[in-house]
């Protein structure tokens, strides 16, 4: 059975996506921030980043967090707007002239070569995201008079608070009501939350939630099922017992429609094996799959497979067309620096059918 997806006709939005958006600050190339005199700067965020790329693919697309009236929160705007997402919806708080009250979260992120990671380090204390509150957004109005066809969030902004969890909550049922398809990609971070309080937290959320998206860790760490033959390495990843693990989850919350699962082998900072598996009414759907993916900068891969993956949806490709395009948007967004989109559709389309990356002229 298909996902049943509101027509473009009864909705202003084709996606709506809820969360944080930090500032990014990276040392050139692969330096150290202890020893580095000059940072890059990047906007990035889970949610955002989703709704940024499918805005340059041409869909409808909307963000909603709240942010502070000062530089840092119009440097967002600023970037968004570039794109053509709608910000319409976002609650703007007054800057106190010291961020006391509210501010813009802040990490600070050193990209990885060789056996050395990539580093992400918070500055996100006491965001202005991190305080939003229940009733703060209409959310019945967003989703049932505006209208919104895919609603987008995940387990980084319901860790931000508990507040934050509530907020959550309020949004996934509204949207469920609506008719609204929702996907949650659980995105655990140990720096945010426990595995056990994720697992508390999320177990709330997931009569909601129509496509769960995640990684080995986060099916672990967030719903509790443990993928057989994985070690901490993730140098080799058994597609079987990925599927393996999928059916659990799916046998134990049986109203989720799609499963999608990314499979990272990191070989090293800068080689990775890179694909993806998506299941769907009692089938599964493996992506291609990029052997030694050379990586320029690994973060925003998921949130790359995850806009395009919702992309072939909300065009009703077919299901393999979706795990494809969301897998090569994936490994394309992992060739530029920063967390959001810097490539096109058309590229993402060659890379998806196939296409290698012989040189055009």
């Amino acid at each position: 059975m298909a996902l049943k997806i509101r027509s473009v006709s009864e909705c202003d939005v084709d996606v709506l996506t809820l969360g944080e958006c930090m500032i990014r600050l990276s040392p050139p190339g692969h330096q150290r921030i202890e020893f580095t005199s000059s940072f890059e700067a990047w906007a990035g965020g889970g949610e955002y980043n989703v709704a940024y790329a499918l805005s340059r693919f041409g869909l409808r697309t909307g963000w909603i967090s709240k942010l502070v009236k000062n530089p840092l929160g119009f440097f967002i705007r600023n970037h968004a707007r570039a794109a053509g997402m709608d910000m319409s919806e976002v609650v703007w708080v007054a800057y106190d002239g010291v961020g006391r009250a509210d501010r813009i979260g802040l990490n600070f992120t050193e990209v990885g070569i060789g056996v050395r990671p990539s580093v992400t380090l918070y500055d996100r204390g006491h965001s202005a995201a991190s305080h939003m509150r229940p009733g703060e957004v209409d959310w019945v109005r967003i989703f049932e008079e505006r209208g919104v066809r895919w609603f987008h969030l995940g387990g980084i902004f319901t860790a931000l608070s508990a507040s934050c969890a509530e907020v959550a909550q309020e949004a996934m049922m509204a949207a469920h009501r609506a008719g609204t398809v929702v996907s949650y990609d659980l995105n655990f971070r140990s720096k945010l939350w426990t595995s056990e309080k994720a697992i508390e937290v999320t177990k709330e959320l997931i009569p909601y939630v129509t496509v769960l998206i995640g990684n080995e860790e986060d099916f672990q760490k967030v719903l509790g099922f443990e993928v057989n033959g994985t070690d901490d390495t993730l140098q080799r990843l058994p597609v079987e017992a990925y599927k393996d693990m999928v059916e659990r989850v799916i046998g134990t919350y049986s109203h989720i429609q799609v499963v999608a699962t990314t499979l990272r082998e990191v070989v090293s900072g800068l080689l990775n094996n890179w694909s993806a598996i998506l299941y769907h009414d009692g089938q599964f759907y493996t992506s291609i799959r990029y052997e030694n993916l050379e990586i320029e900068d690994r973060v925003g891969g998921g949130d790359g497979f995850c806009s395009g993956m919702i992309y072939g949806f909300l065009r009703g490709m077919e299901l393999q067309e979706c795990v494809n395009l969301g897998a090569a948007h994936g490994a394309l967004t992992q060739t530029t620096r920063g967390d959001t989109n810097m490539v096109t559709l058309d590229e993402v389309l060659h890379v998806a059918k196939g296409g290698s990356a012989r040189i055009k002229r």
